[in-house]
């Protein structure tokens, strides 16, 4: 089955509610669509959001790199040769990860059709339904806490705080605001963002602890870069640390592991480049005893889709963070993965499970052949 004609288009969707972090305030999502049609009329789709300020990609960079880069690269190919497809993709293009992961979710949408398999049990078929955490933005802590009622009043018991802004003295009363309203049986995740720096965040977290606000986890507290403070926190306080942004590769992900500078990863395709090179990271913490997370971005249902069906192939992932769809205004996609509140169910489809993109729901549409 060969690899017949790329396409991309551009989609912009407005949140029903800002979405705020350490890093960045999103009012639209703007993505990416891939569309990869092969010889049989095979359709496999993928999806790029940019994020400037995580992996350096905007909405141009991801086009140009799949026109001028990727495409040339892929066309004609035999998907019946994935492996070499996948190595290439990494190695004839630096960067670029969410570009590469648009494209590679594309091509396993396709391969996974070939096998007549929903995606998740072509990867794997651990399990065939998850549960997704819910996003609260950074403000101040009585929206906050607000916001928190408002998610777990709509079915969701584990909640993702984004903190990192301000003082580490406002992040404590936004998490004390937040466990107050929604009680003791809520899980709270922390976000950081990289907002801290190592002894503020070993002291905001020893705080916490000794207030028993009972937090789960606290994501990338520190710089990306900074592995040497990021093993600081992980190895002064009780709470587990997760290693987020200093993460893209299986090479920073040996790194993290060997050196313990975290208790967990979090995978997300747009960092990894994809499902191929998110499975190596996998495997490598999961040889070395650390469990896993995939989270993403703000994505349409396509992105998140594809990263939940890899979410739920394997055993060593253990916590997903999919509630993006859910913050959009609109829907342009049929198919993919079904919401029911906090629980993710999986097509019957073979692939992604995605039947039609409704390009014209976007804000700003463009179709370059």
């Amino acid at each position: 089955m060969k690899i017949d004609k790329i396409e991309t288009y551009r989609v912009a969707i407005p949140l029903m509610k800002p979405f705020k972090t350490a890093l960045r305030t999103v009012h639209i999502a703007d993505s990416i669509i891939v569309k990869i049609t092969c010889e049989d009329g095979t359709i496999g789709w993928g999806e790029a959001p940019p994020t400037i300020v995580i992996t350096g990609e905007s909405l141009s960079s991801i086009e140009s790199a799949i026109h001028h880069v990727l495409k040339p690269f892929l066309e004609n190919q035999s998907l019946r040769n994935y492996e070499e497809i996948f190595q290439g993709i990494q190695s004839i293009l630096i960067g670029n990860s969410s570009a590469k992961a648009a494209v590679d979710m594309a091509l396993y949408d396709c391969l996974s059709k070939l096998c007549k398999l929903p995606l998740y049990q072509y990867l794997g078929g651990h399990k065939d339904e998850i549960e997704t955490d819910f996003t609260v933005s950074v403000n101040g802590p009585e929206e906050m806490g607000e916001d928190a009622v408002s998610y777990v009043q709509q079915g969701f018991d584990v909640l993702k705080v984004k903190v990192g802004k301000d003082d580490i003295l406002t992040d404590i009363e936004r998490i004390r605001e937040i466990r107050n309203r929604v009680g003791k049986k809520v899980k709270i995740r922390l976000d950081a963002n990289q907002g801290w720096k190592p002894k503020e965040a070993i002291y905001a977290i020893r705080k916490m602890e000794s207030l028993d606000l009972n937090i789960e986890l606290v994501e990338q507290p520190v710089k990306a870069w900074d592995i040497e403070g990021l093993k600081q926190v992980t190895d002064n306080v009780d709470t587990q640390i997760m290693a987020d942004e200093s993460v893209f590769t299986p090479k920073q992900a040996f790194d993290v592991v060997k050196s313990r500078s975290a208790d967990l990863i979090n995978i997300k395709l747009m960092k990894s480049g994809g499902i191929y090179q998110a499975q190596i990271i996998n495997q490598l913490a999961e040889v070395c005893g650390m469990e896993c997370m995939v989270g993403s971005m703000i994505e349409t249902r396509i992105g998140i889709s594809a990263a939940a069906h890899f979410a739920a192939s394997k055993k060593n992932i253990t916590r997903f963070d999919f509630d993006a769809p859910l913050m959009l205004a609109k829907e342009v996609i049929e198919g993919g993965i079904k919401y029911n509140g906090r629980k993710i169910a999986f097509p019957k489809e073979p692939g992604l499970g995605i039947r039609n993109v409704h390009i014209e729901g976007g804000i700003a549409i463009g179709e370059k052949s």
